[in-house]
């Protein structure tokens, strides 16, 4: 696949990006790499090859809950732009 100028200003386009003469020369030229590094892939026999679904052999790895700071009910409230002694009040948003 070729780059040309068309398609850097098709894909600037495409992107909201806006180039003068010598970026657009450089995304050019780092355009046509990644098109040439992918053709080499490309060239690669992978019909043996496992997908790679993680890099380590760390599954679920999860840490304890710990308890690290409580806050008493009337902290918690305190915020709260509307509320009854004991709970937040929020609008009702199921209908019957």
């Amino acid at each position: 696949m070729e780059i040309n100028a068309e398609l850097v200003d098709k894909l600037a386009m495409l992107s909201r990006l806006h180039f003068n003469g010598e970026e657009k020369a450089a995304v050019k030229e780092d355009l046509q790499k990644m098109i040439g590094f992918i053709e080499k892939l490309n060239e690669l026999d992978t019909t043996d090859v496992k997908p790679l679904l993680q890099i380590g052999n760390n599954v679920n790895v999860f840490r304890e809950d710990v308890l690290l700071q409580e806050i008493s009910r009337e902290e918690a409230l305190l915020n709260a732009p509307v509320k009854d002694p004991s709970f937040f009040k929020v609008p009702k948003v199921i209908k019957k």
